[in-house]
């Protein structure tokens, strides 16, 4: 009988590492920029075509590699990081296994140029699956470039699972900005397709925050810093009013090393804890300084998970370095009052005031009586006429009868009270509106009913294109991270559709020159925003579902809220449109729209 037990080629055993380690062209990006940083490098630029599948490249002006060492860095594990196993709990740098050239060399073709500072020239290597095409010599500059073409080109079904451009490049730019964040010192580019997305200066890390994220950052974040004799913390918070909806800007680092971690990101919440909403989530850019031999990074391909040897004690130490830096945020200086006269003297000088400030006297009348009958207050001369409460008989309600007004003052809640008149409706609590049916009683949740007649109402302007526009007197700039103006970028047709009028001004930077009609006097901007943290939790390729999730979220922010007043015909109207929609039971949500209380019902209350 034969043996069965064979060892696997190499081009084959590199692309089942590959399919650990090079998922999609944001794997392959990762892997080259954290060379460059290992290989020293100050500047470093990341060109992409057609969202990686047709081209990456990364130049760097590191150390670049010798003759020898360009041929042997796509080799499997050859790796100049260890050499023995008590090696890898001593791990400073971000690549060390040997696995990356190797994965990204089985499934696409390479080529690599290189110089060392002592050399006179460089070298070039050409591979393809794995496979060594050309060696030859070539003039360059100091430094490496990596050049990755047609990946997947030999793996057709890995291709065909790619996501959509505009996603895979998403993925492209998060791994480009975890790489850049803790890294501020040294200067990044990103150029897709002859576009540049990001150039960012060598700086600080909140200026790196601020390049990447928007100059709205500027104001929103909090420094946290905290050393303990074997975990040192440093980075920024977010201010808990700029909560978001999505998990979007959270970042947690160990030596300069982006992982995830759950435990970690529960320490965070619970800094956070009565400060944002339950459906909200706080943003952090958090670098943990360890000792290496503290932590075991070789327990996932990808290097994104860490184990920990005492993870407790970096929970502990995480959750009370936010606490402090959200408490120094929120304390404010006390002024006493009682013994400020060296404010008074110096608000007096500045003012030019040279008598001392006094406490003005104004002269009271103890007699005054304003529920006196024997005069008439200044309330009572507005009116010339009687309150008489009269029952009506048909409809049961309650009238209040003024006379004649004999002059026009100001209205106020203490000096006019409302009406009540022949009204089929009643508004309760000023949420919920109350008429009657032949079976009973309606009640109507007026915002779940307003939302869903919005929904129904988005959702055809979207099918027929059809919504109407309110031009901005001033227009409004809404500046946004890459990954967010691509999405908004894509949600542009959609949003167009439903009333917006939008304008690039700048890969990241769109000018709000016109809103949906019926959005008047709402925040453009946080609207957008919002539209912006919904389409990217329901985001989905199909078409129908992002328009759902459009509409949706449209309805939810602009319907009517809960303890807003409504008059006779406005509560009329939100009743007749309900009751006129395809689906009137169901808000968008779910919930019940509206509830009849049966005259059974009510008899049996009594």
């Amino acid at each position: 009988m034969l043996d069965v037990i064979k060892l696997l080629p190499d081009s084959v055993a590199n692309q089942i590492a590959a399919g650990e380690v090079i998922q999609r062209p944001a794997s392959a990006v990762k892997e080259l920029m954290e060379n460059a940083l290992d290989a020293g490098a100050t500047q470093i630029d990341l060109v992409v075509k057609d969202a990686g599948k047709t081209m990456i490249m990364v130049v760097d002006n590191g150390c670049g590699m010798s003759e020898t060492d360009a041929r042997l860095c796509f080799e499997r594990h050859a790796t100049s990081k260890i050499s023995k196993a008590e090696d890898l709990f001593a791990i400073r740098t971000m690549g060390f296994r040997g696995e990356a050239l190797a994965s990204i060399a089985a499934v696409a073709q390479v080529e690599l140029k290189t110089r060392r500072r002592e050399d006179e020239v460089g070298v070039k290597v050409v591979n393809e699956g794995s496979i060594v095409k050309e060696q030859t010599l070539v003039p360059m500059q100091p430094g490496t470039t990596f050049t990755v073409k047609n990946l997947f080109f030999n793996v057709p079904a890995r291709r065909n699972f790619l996501k959509s451009p505009q996603a895979e490049m998403r993925h492209i730019v998060e791994e480009f900005t975890r790489v850049t964040l803790m890294n501020p010192e040294i200067g990044f580019t990103l150029t897709s397709d002859g576009k540049e997305v990001y150039h960012l200066y060598p700086g600080n890390l909140k200026q790196r925050i601020v390049g990447l994220f928007g100059s709205a950052y500027d104001e929103r974040l909090l420094h946290v810093h905290q050393e303990a004799d074997r975990v040192s913390i440093d980075g920024y918070i977010v201010k808990a009013e700029y909560a978001r909806k999505t998990r979007g800007e959270q970042y947690f680092f160990v030596n300069k090393r982006f992982i995830k971690h759950a435990y970690l990101h529960h320490a965070i919440e619970n800094a956070y804890l009565e400060m944002i909403p339950k459906d909200s989530f706080p943003g952090y850019f958090l670098n943990i300084e360890v000792d290496p031999a503290d932590i075991d990074i070789n327990i996932h391909p990808t290097k994104t998970e860490v184990n920990f040897l005492d993870v407790k004690l970096v929970y502990a130490i995480l959750h009370a370095a936010v606490r402090k830096a959200i408490g120094q945020h929120n304390l404010s200086p006390m002024i006493d009052f009682d013994e400020s006269s060296e404010l008074n003297n110096d608000f007096s000088a500045a003012m030019g005031i040279t008598s001392p400030l006094a406490i003005p006297n104004i002269p009271l009348d103890p007699n005054f009586n304003p529920f006196s009958s024997k005069e008439k207050t200044p309330h009572e001369s507005h009116w010339e006429g009687t309150y008489q409460p009269q029952r009506n008989a048909p409809s049961g309600d309650w009238r209040l009868l003024y006379g004649e007004r004999t002059d026009q003052p100001a209205q106020s809640s203490e000096t006019h009270e409302e009406s009540k008149s022949n009204s089929r409706y009643l508004q309760v609590n000023q949420s919920y509106i109350v008429t009657t049916v032949k079976s009973g009683l309606l009640v109507v949740d007026q915002h779940l009913a307003h939302m869903r007649v919005l929904f129904e109402k988005y959702l055809k302007e979207l099918e027929n294109h059809s919504g109407l526009s309110q031009q901005e007197l001033f227009p409004q700039a809404l500046t946004l991270n890459a990954n967010d103006a691509s999405l908004l970028k894509e949600m542009m047709p959609e949003l167009e559709n439903l009333g917006f009028v939008l304008e690039q001004a700048n890969p990241t930077t769109f000018m709000i020159n016109g809103t949906p009609s019926d959005a008047a006097g709402c925040d453009a901007v946080a609207l957008l925003e919002k539209i912006l943290d919904n389409g990217k939790i329901n985001r989905t390729d199909l078409q129908l579902d992002r328009k759902l999730s459009l509409a949706k979220t449209m309805a939810v922010q602009l319907s009517t809220k809960p303890l807003t007043k409504l008059d006779e015909m406005e509560m009329q109207n939100l009743v007749d449109q309900l009751f006129a929609c395809n689906v009137a039971e169901v808000a968008p949500n779910g919930k019940k729209t509206y509830v009849i209380i049966s005259v059974d019902e009510l008899e049996g209350r009594f």
